[in-house]
């Protein structure tokens, strides 16, 4: 089974925990600005994925797997995600990023 996991830079971020082993991560820019990143992580067992606001005052809640979209295979969550980022001509792109670096700055952003 395969999950999305979703953070927006500034707003919020969620972390891989144990039983979710990244595969893909995905920078989603729109009109030329980073707007969020996406991993697609394999789920091995039922876990809690921790969730950041970063907003102040910030708090931390961890999130039952249970509550996660799941995809059988890995084609499925791309399709979603090709999904939710493609807004008819409107200028969107999912660039492909390094899974182990998901949350960390891109040289642009920092």
């Amino acid at each position: 089974m395969y999950v999305i996991l979703t953070s927006k830079p500034g707003q919020f971020r969620t972390e891989v925990g144990a039983s979710l082993r990244p595969v893909e991560a995905y920078d989603y820019v729109f009109y030329g600005r980073l707007r969020a990143r996406f991993l697609i992580a394999e789920l091995t067992g039922e876990t809690r994925v921790r969730l950041i606001d970063e907003t102040e005052p910030v708090t931390v809640n961890d999130v039952p797997s249970k509550f996660l979209e799941k995809f059988e295979n890995i084609e499925g969550a791309r399709r979603e995600l090709q999904y939710l980022c493609a807004f008819g001509d409107m200028d969107t792109v999912l660039i492909p990023r390094d899974a182990a670096s998901f949350n960390l700055p891109t040289p642009a952003a920092a």
